[in-house]
């Protein structure tokens, strides 16, 4: 995912697949577009846990394609309407409080989503990795009857990038188990795993992750999936800044 939430969502492909020969780029595409898919609606909850203190709130997002998406809270009532666009590379947020959109810029990618553990960039569910990364198959091992890929991606020279090198646990049947964030100098920043996987929509997917900082272990956010559709119609008009602000869905 890169991550998660904008849809807590999963894919096109099943289990069956995989095959044996393919490539660790291609491993991370389908993992990314087995928690995507072509489309989809979902309800989440994110908890953010601190040593003193806790909040939780209760989203719904959309998304179509692997660049346009919307996430909403609708729950606490002080949250409620508090919303992100992503669109073509480009990021909105906007609050009711002060009703107004911001656009958010690149150099505030790096920041955190709504006081969350996650980033804009995370929330974004950029594929930049794809592309501006090189990735090696460090290592195959068994858990519980799967076979789980362990990928180490290093960014090249000239990608403007945060991380130093990011390394994904996937398993054979697409679920991304693990996402490593490491800094420049060799050292894990953070970390999100998948805490619980189920069948929603018909597949299975990470439906309880935790992203947390190394180190930090009493400061972490979880996400956690109530309901999710897969492959439905989302109209352009539900991607736009006028919905974004005045919703109709």
């Amino acid at each position: 995912m890169k991550i998660f939430i904008v849809a807590l969502v999963a894919g096109l492909y099943s289990p069956l697949g995989f095959s044996g020969d393919i490539s660790p780029r291609d491993l991370i595409q389908q993992a990314m577009d087995h928690w995507r898919g072509l489309s989809s609606y979902s309800e989440v909850s994110m908890t953010i846990h601190r040593p003193d203190w806790e909040r939780s709130m209760s989203m719904r997002s959309w998304t179509r394609g692997d660049k346009i998406s919307l996430v909403r809270v609708v729950e606490p009532k002080r949250d409620a309407g508090n919303g992100t666009l992503t669109k073509d590379n480009n990021m909105w947020t906007f609050s009711p409080k002060i009703n107004r959109i911001i656009k958010v810029p690149s150099s505030m990618m790096s920041q955190s989503w709504m006081g969350s553990d996650f980033s804009n960039k995370d929330i974004s569910k950029s594929t930049d990795i794809l592309d501006e990364y090189e990735h090696t198959l460090l290592e195959t091992r068994e858990e519980e009857g799967h076979v789980v890929y362990v990928i180490e991606s290093v960014p090249h020279e000239d990608a403007a990038v945060v991380w130093g090198k990011e390394v994904m646990f996937i398993r054979d049947d697409f679920v991304l188990l693990e996402q490593q964030f490491w800094d420049q100098d060799e050292i894990l920043v953070k970390s999100m795993k998948a805490r619980e996987t189920k069948t929603l929509g018909g597949r299975t997917v990470a439906s309880t992750i935790r992203m947390g900082k190394e180190g930090a272990p009493e400061e972490w956010t979880e996400m956690s999936v109530q309901d999710i559709q897969f492959d439905i119609s989302n109209p352009d008009s539900l991607f736009t800044l006028s919905n974004l602000r005045n919703p109709r869905q």
